[in-house]
């Protein structure tokens, strides 16, 4: 394939990819935006294969997309809708040791280059030593390349790439265990924590430059080894209440990553998709800090989310049960009733009964609609996923600026697997989580929370909903309480 065919299908495929974002945005279109997303890869490897022209390379590039493919399908197929968050943190981190290994290559081979282009100086030298005299041209040739304005921007490049992905790999593989379980979602507070992560960035400056001045590999090798602490530490100092927005801060980071990468490659199409990763995780992280009533700044320095599943000590009244039977009761005497699902509806994979309930109380004239909340669950968009994936209508589930205010005229609230999302501590000053935008369900004439137990949420502050006079609680399995549910208002 000729360089202007590359060029042609490369900026075809940026079109498409700019138009599977546009897509992703809505609901309704989120279908075509994957489809684009799709044509738009696949135009793009297509491509990239036939511009081989070593028959060798081509063996060689085939069989990684073949293993890569096989790989890939393997764990879509194996991984659930509630385990995406978990996926989507390794292929980050996927993403940003290509980026290291990239910048190392590319180092290397800028180097290699160098030294055959100065081997005709090098060979006076040699002949000038044995003749008893020294020339020192080929010192004089390598540092006048090394200061040559492609090759500083070369090597700029390099450093960049390889401490925007070292930060990436270790980043999101404790993003991953801390999503997973392996480790704790607490945050990490070392004393002097800043100034630990100041002294990080500044050695590593340091050592960019040392590489800028002799072209040497030992300060990238360090650099890179100082970066993955970075990484670690920088996660590892952000509590599991903020694991939403680190995952998209992550997706920005892989995606200028991948863009530093296509510079050292000299690859547009990579230097393109890049970059719209990187702009729009960048905005996504700070849609959501906005939802949280977060600034960026702060949850990068260290969240307040710790560990969840204790209960707070201290007196905290009186809660009321409800079964099975008078919630189906409620329901089927409601005018209107709104759904808070969260991150618990989705370990429970209740999205199908409650998709089920959702019709049932509909073909019965009963007003049903879905509040959502920007966090809720683990990854942007994780409830509605799962919501579209049971087949409840887009146009009942509703974000929470759009049904906030609804909350005073509903009858019946059914909160599934939420709790902070829901937590009228938010509105309290000096809490932990004051001041985060919350579904205000406890406006309702009566709320149903579906839980296991009285455990915090993951943020691990108490919800002082679960003691008003208006709620009542529901322990249980979600998802076998659903379909409880479900029997009874069918009944």
């Amino acid at each position: 394939m000729s360089q202007g065919l590359l060029t042609a299908a490369y900026i075809i495929s940026g079109v498409l990819f700019i138009l599977s974002l546009a897509g992703l945005s809505k609901q309704e279109s989120a279908r075509f935006g994957n489809f684009y997303g799709i044509a738009g890869m696949a135009i793009a490897v297509i491509a990239t294969i036939a511009s081989v022209n070593d028959i060798n390379w081509l063996a060689l590039l085939i069989v990684a997309i073949v293993i890569g493919g096989a790989i890939g399908v393997f764990l879509a197929r194996r991984v659930g809708m509630t385990e995406m968050p978990e996926l989507v943190a390794m292929l980050h981190s996927f993403v940003g040791m290509a980026a290291v290994l990239v910048g190392f290559a590319s180092g290397l081979q800028m180097l290699g280059e160098i030294s055959h282009a100065c081997g005709s100086a090098k060979a006076l030298d040699s002949v000038a030593a044995a003749l008893g005299t020294t020339t020192d041209l080929s010192n004089q040739c390598y540092v006048a390349a090394l200061g040559e304005t492609k090759h500083v921007i070369h090597m700029v490049e390099v450093c960049l790439g390889i401490f925007i992905g070292a930060v990436t790999f270790t980043g999101s593989v404790v993003a991953f265990g801390k999503l997973r379980g392996i480790i704790s979602s607490a945050p990490l507070s070392l004393p002097g924590k800043h100034w630990l992560n100041l002294a990080m960035v500044t050695a590593s400056l340091v050592l960019g430059a040392i590489y800028l001045g002799n072209g040497a590999m030992w300060p990238l090798v360090i650099m890179t080894l100082i970066a993955f602490v970075f990484g670690y530490h920088l996660v590892s100092a952000i509590g599991g209440a903020d694991m939403p927005v680190v995952v998209s801060m992550l997706n920005s980071y892989s995606g200028w990553a991948a863009a530093a990468a296509g510079f050292m490659l000299g690859n547009d199409l990579l230097i393109i998709t890049g970059a719209l990763v990187g702009s729009s995780g960048a905005i996504l992280s700070y849609i959501m800090c906005k939802a949280m009533n977060r600034s960026f700044i702060s949850v990068i320095l260290g969240g307040f989310g710790t560990a969840g599943g204790t209960v707070v000590e201290g007196e905290q009244g009186e809660h009321q049960e409800a079964t099975v039977d008078e919630v189906a009761q409620m329901l089927k005497s409601a005018r209107s009733v709104i759904i808070a699902p969260g991150y618990g509806m989705a370990v429970a994979q209740a999205q199908y009964p409650v998709a089920d309930i959702t019709r049932k109380l509909r073909a019965k004239g009963i007003k049903v609609r879905f509040a959502i909340h920007p966090v809720a669950g683990r990854l942007p968009g994780h409830m509605n996923v799962l919501l579209a994936e049971a087949k409840v209508p887009y146009d009942i589930v509703l974000e929470m600026d759009e049904i906030n205010e609804d909350f005073e005229e509903t009858d019946v609230v059914l909160v599934i697997g939420a709790n902070d999302t829901v937590n009228p501590a938010a509105k309290e000053p000096g809490s932990p989580i004051a001041g985060m935008p919350v579904l205000e369900v406890w406006h309702a004439q009566q709320v149903i929370v579906f839980k296991r137990s009285m455990a915090t949420g993951y943020a691990g502050v108490q919800n002082p909903l679960f003691f008003k006079e208006n709620t009542k609680m529901l322990f249980g399995d979600a998802k076998a309480m659903v379909d409880k549910l479900l029997a009874a208002v069918s009944g």
